[in-house]
């Protein structure tokens, strides 16, 4: 079974820019229900079908597959319940073998930036970037699922 490990911050200012290399995502769900989830993504010339189990704690069980490019766009285009995330993903590798995934989130989400980190145990140590704001590792308002349907330019100040 696939296990996916991440802790996800708020970023702070703009200190993290221009490191790493940039892809363009684009992503849309075709089935969100009780904490699982059904995702078409499209990361630049890439695809991939990935489906999530509930979380335990930090962990949730992940499957991803890569699909033809022309069929994610038509399941994007045709199965996907809401309007795509998109966003800009920036990745930063780190000295100790990591990287961070800076999601500077675009269109309904515009003003979102995201950092996360995917590790192999809950508590591995990780480098904590001066730009590394507030954890939301547990509040799932700022799951790309969630904020397909509940877009972060609509949340309240």
């Amino acid at each position: 079974m696939g296990i996916e490990i991440e802790r996800k911050f708020l970023v702070q200012g703009d200190r993290w820019r221009g490191q790493g290399t940039a892809t363009a995502y684009s992503q849309g769900y075709i089935a969100i229900e009780d904490a699982r989830t059904v995702r078409v993504r499209i990361a630049g010339d890439r695809a991939y079908l990935t489906i999530k189990g509930p979380a335990t704690g930090l962990a949730r069980p992940e499957y991803e597959y890569p699909i033809p490019l022309a069929d994610a766009q038509e399941l994007l285009d045709h199965l996907c319940g809401t309007p795509p995330v998109e966003k800009i993903r920036h990745r930063i590798p780190t000295s100790d073998g990591l990287a961070w995934e800076v999601d500077e989130f675009l269109g309904a989400n515009a003003g979102l930036i995201l950092a996360e980190i995917e590790l192999d145990d809950p508590d591995h140590p990780f480098e904590r970037p001066e730009w590394l704001g507030t954890e939301v590792s547990d509040d799932p308002r700022y799951r790309n699922s969630y904020l397909a349907s509940h877009p972060y330019g609509q949340w309240s100040p």
